[in-house]
C-alpha cells in the first residue's frame, strides 16, 4: 500500500486500520448546532434566582437591579417615611437572601418577592401599631409621567400640576387599607390579578373587586372640581385593569 493511502488512512477510526480505508464509504457527520448561552440579562428571574442559590452571585445582582426600584417606591409609598421604607427594603431582600436556599421556581420570582414585602409591611404595622396602613409618597409617583405634563415655562401651570399630584396624594391616602395594597401591588409589581390575589390572601375575584373600586374612587377624586376636557384627561390617566 502506497504512502499515500496511508495518509488518507489516518483520518479514519484507527481500529479500521489502513486496508479498511479502501473500503470504508465516505461519511459526512451533521454539524451539531453550537448552544446558545443566553446573556445574563435575557435569562428569567427564576432561573437567576436557582443559579445564585448555587452560588451564582451576579445573577443575585440582576435580580436586585430588575427589582430594586419598584420595590422600593412600593414600601416607600406605603410608609411615606424613606427611613423605614429603607429599613424594610434591606429586610425584604435579607429574606430573599436566607429563603434562596428553598426558593422553587413554581410561580413567577416576582409573586414570591412582594408576597415577602407584604408581609414585611403588614409586620411593621404590627410592630408600631398602625392600624391605618396609609399609602402614598410625597413625589415619584408613577401616575406622573401619564398626566400632562405642564408647560416648564408658566408657573401657573407648574402651580396647577402640584395642585392635581396632592389631589392624587389624598385620595390614595383614603383608599381603605385593602383596596391601596391592591392597588399599589398592580402598579408598581406587574404581577396579575391572580398572583396580587394570592399575596393578600384571597381570591382574584376578590382582588379585581378591590382594584375596581379603588381605580373608581381615585377617578372620581382626579376629575372633581376640574370642569371640561382637561377633567376627562386627567381621569382617564388611572386606567382600568386589565381581566
Amino acid at each position: 500500500m502506497n504512502s499515500s493511502l496511508c495518509a488518507e488512512a489516518e483520518e479514519v477510526p484507527p481500529e479500521m486500520g489502513c486496508k479498511g480505508a479502501e473500503r470504508a464509504p465516505t461519511r459526512f457527520r451533521r454539524p451539531v448546532a453550537a448552544r446558545r448561552v443566553l446573556p445574563m440579562t435575557e435569562v428569567e428571574d427564576g432561573e437567576l434566582m436557582v443559579r445564585y442559590a448555587a452560588g451564582d452571585m451576579p445573577a443575585f445582582e440582576m435580580l436586585y437591579r430588575r427589582h430594586r426600584t419598584a420595590l422600593y417606591r412600593y414600601l416607600a409609598r406605603h410608609t411615606r417615611d424613606p427611613e423605614v421604607a429603607n429599613d424594610l427594603f434591606q429586610e425584604v431582600w435579607g429574606k430573599v437572601i436566607a429563603s434562596r436556599a428553598r426558593y422553587e421556581p413554581r410561580a413567577k420570582f416576582s409573586t414570591f418577592l412582594y408576597r415577602i414585602a407584604h408581609n414585611c409591611f403588614i409586620d411593621h404595622c404590627r410592630r408600631t401599631g398602625r392600624g391605618d396602613r396609609t399609602s402614598l409618597m410625597t413625589d415619584d409617583l408613577s401616575l406622573e409621567n401619564t398626566l400632562p405634563a405642564p408647560a416648564a415655562d408658566l408657573p401657573d401651570a407648574r402651580a396647577e400640576h402640584a395642585e392635581t399630584f396632592a389631589r392624587y396624594r389624598s385620595a390614595l391616602a383614603a383608599l381603605p387599607a385593602e383596596q391601596r395594597d391592591t392597588f399599589l401591588l398592580y402598579e408598581e409589581s406587574g404581577l396579575s390579578l391572580h398572583e396580587i390575589g394570592e399575596i393578600c390572601g384571597v381570591s382574584m375575584e376578590t382582588a379585581k373587586s378591590r382594584l375596581r373600586y379603588a381605580l373608581a374612587k381615585l377617578r372620581a377624586a382626579m376629575s372633581a372640581q376640574r370642569p371640561g376636557p382637561e377633567r376627562a384627561s386627567v381621569a382617564a390617566a388611572v386606567e382600568e385593569p386589565e381581566t
